[in-house]
């Protein structure tokens, strides 16, 4: 499909947008984009709530723990020298009290420990899961997705919601959930505790806190906005950087090296300027905290050694007291790097789930009929299609091929060529008219089963990284090495192989150095494994010498024998001994006959044709 898709883009179909373009599309309500988010969780919830509620009990374990500590600071307090008839006296400190309490603490935070371990090990194992099954729905969703999707779409940042999109969900739920839930239990848990040892004081501790959470709000508020941007640009730059480096090579030829780092840079400030507001706005919760809880320590201090002097509070209150501040103020500022956390994850969902969103193709599983022992007649029935609505490409276009026939289709850059060929094999649907593979209208045929008649040789090649001989055979079954070998000697590449150190297993990849014909003649050994019924050539020999023209044009002969061949041509002189040429203008057919018919008319064919040679 890729390789159509490129050879569609080349041949007068839409071109794909770059990603600088197009308009930022308002953010979506958080709340509903987290809500769609748990509903894709919805098989886990179950764990998560046991993992939350793991984490909230060892979180209650340790709210506990200062009010123990008051009480063990009591019992040594009683040790203090008291005055006895103008004499100081020591008191005397209950070892079983101070030791039953301590082993009570030991077990409170060990049990603590304990439970905010399981809750680690189930989120992150959980949040592992949900981000490979959101991998897996968007792989799925890609071969689900009509061509045109890819073709205003830019790769890369098709690509960017794949990886960074869900990575930042799946970090960012793995760090926030349980810290959020953990906090709020804390926060909630203290602000009982203290209310419970001292209302003065938890008043008290309150009014120094209320300041620094309402800022918190606000910056919450501020910052969403510039996540959601820093998401999107992170998808655009990426897209760039890909489109770039893939056409590295025509950049540095047209000096495009200014221009592609021109748009780089654009796009590099702007993600630089996102990123750095919604980092500063976030990284201000942690200053902020601590003022506020160093300002709770002083007038707790302040107000704790008054209520102390007056004998309304122990010296053990004061120091619970100390040690619930940080509990308290702790936890918020914990909210708000989760809740900015959570609003990451609500940007990069937002992505993600609008490309789980979109169109899908026609779901086929109620269609049974099949082409079986296809033969190769093909017709096309006053046939319309255009990318979009109000542009036509193929306006009324009928034909009627016999099987085993070699058809020639040229005409100018843009007449129709290539899209008549991506209607043939359903990589579009048709606005009006019919196609028929012997006589079965292919709308009634699932397009796996229109697919697997064709086999196919395009200007652009198209390799994986993967042996030769896995190139080759492709997703081809129970090919044998015989089978490959023929190929390869039947287009000339098998002398090559045997010149390689590892031969049919020599590994294609990046350092692997095969010309751009070398690279051809494997994909056409790769249509000769195939054995289809019906063969598409798309200027299939138009990336090889003159020599090895010849030869690869010799072995098309022999691949077309006994098959439905469709050639589409710019250069006239290889489509000479076609059985039918069909000639393409404005997206309708306006001429019709073989080469010395064509010539004989002295029409639009012969001027093309004439016009090569002069032009030579």
């Amino acid at each position: 499909m890729s390789e159509q898709r490129m050879k569609q883009n080349s041949q007068g179909g839409p071109m794909g947008r770059g990603p600088m373009s197009g308009t930022v599309e308002k953010p979506k309500n958080f709340k509903s984009t987290m809500v769609k988010l748990l509903e894709y969780c919805e098989k886990y919830l179950p764990v998560i709530v046991i993992s939350l509620l793991a984490a909230t009990a060892g979180t209650v374990l340790q709210i506990i723990g200062p009010d123990k500590l008051k009480d063990l600071t009591n019992e040594i307090m009683k040790a203090l020298p008291a005055m006895i008839n103008g004499k100081p006296v020591l008191g005397s400190i209950d070892m079983d009290a101070v030791s039953k309490i301590a082993w009570t603490l030991t077990s409170f935070y060990g049990i603590s420990l304990l439970l905010n371990y399981v809750q680690s090990l189930i989120m992150a194992t959980v949040t592992q899961i949900i981000s490979k099954k959101m991998r897996t729905s968007i792989s799925v969703k890609m071969n689900r997705l009509p061509l045109k999707y890819f073709d205003s779409t830019s790769i890369g940042d098709v690509l960017s919601r794949v990886t960074n999109d869900v990575d930042t969900i799946g970090q960012t739920l793995n760090q926030s959930v349980g810290t959020l839930i953990t906090s709020v239990t804390m926060l909630i848990g203290s602000l009982i505790m203290m209310f419970y040892n001292s209302w003065i004081l938890a008043l008290t501790a309150v009014g120094a806190s209320i300041i620094g959470f309402g800022v918190m709000m606000f910056i919450m508020k501020s910052s969403q906005k510039y996540f959601k941007e820093q998401q999107i640009e992170l998808g655009h730059i990426n897209g760039h950087i890909e489109e770039v480096y893939t056409g590295h090579n025509v950049v540095k030829v047209y000096n495009g090296s200014r221009e592609a780092k021109e748009i780089f840079e654009k796009s590099n400030a702007s993600l630089y300027s996102s990123a750095w507001k919604s980092q500063f706005l976030s990284g201000l919760m942690m200053p902020l905290m601590s003022f506020v809880g160093n300002l709770g320590y002083l007038a707790v201090c302040v107000v704790g050694a008054a209520l102390a002097m007056d004998g309304k509070i122990t010296f053990g209150v004061i120091v619970a007291f100390m040690m619930y501040i940080r509990l308290f103020t702790q936890p918020l500022s914990q909210i708000a790097q989760a809740m900015n956390n959570l609003q990451r994850t609500a940007a990069a969902s937002e992505r993600v789930f609008e490309f789980l969103d979109e169109e899908e193709m026609e779901n086929e599983s109620g269609k049974h009929n099949k082409l079986v022992d296809v033969k190769g007649n093909v017709e096309f029935k006053n046939v319309k299609f255009g990318y979009t609505p109000d542009k036509p490409v193929i306006r009324d276009f009928s034909a009627k091929i016999s099987a085993g026939q070699k058809i020639a289709i040229v005409g100018p850059t843009g007449a129709g060529k290539t899209t008549m060929v991506n209607l043939l094999m359903r990589f579009y649907e048709l606005d009006a008219g019919e196609i028929c593979i012997d006589g079965m209208p292919i709308h009634q045929v699932p397009r796996e089963n229109v697919h697997a008649q064709f086999s196919m040789v395009l200007q652009d090649t198209w390799l994986f990284e993967g042996t030769i001989r896995d190139n080759i055979i492709y997703s081809k079954q129970g090919v044998t090495e015989e089978e490959v070998v023929k190929a390869c000697k039947t287009v000339g590449l098998h002398h090559f192989i045997k010149t390689l150190p590892k031969g049919y297993d020599t590994m294609l990849n990046d350092k692997a150095s095969l010309s751009e014909g070398q690279k051809q003649l494997i994909t056409i050994a790769r249509a000769m494994i195939q054995n289809a019924p019906l063969l598409i050539l798309d200027e299939a020999t138009s990336s090889v010498d003159t020599r090895t023209e010849r030869i690869v044009q010799a072995a098309m002969d022999q691949l077309t024998v006994g098959r439905t061949s469709f050639v589409i041509a710019h250069r006239l002189s290889t489509i000479k001994n076609a059985d039918l040429i069909l000639v393409m203008k404005d997206g309708d057919i306006i001429e019709s006959g073989n080469h010395d018919e064509l010539l004989a008319r002295k029409g639009f064919y012969a001027e093309l044709y004439n016009s090569q040679f002069e032009a030579a």
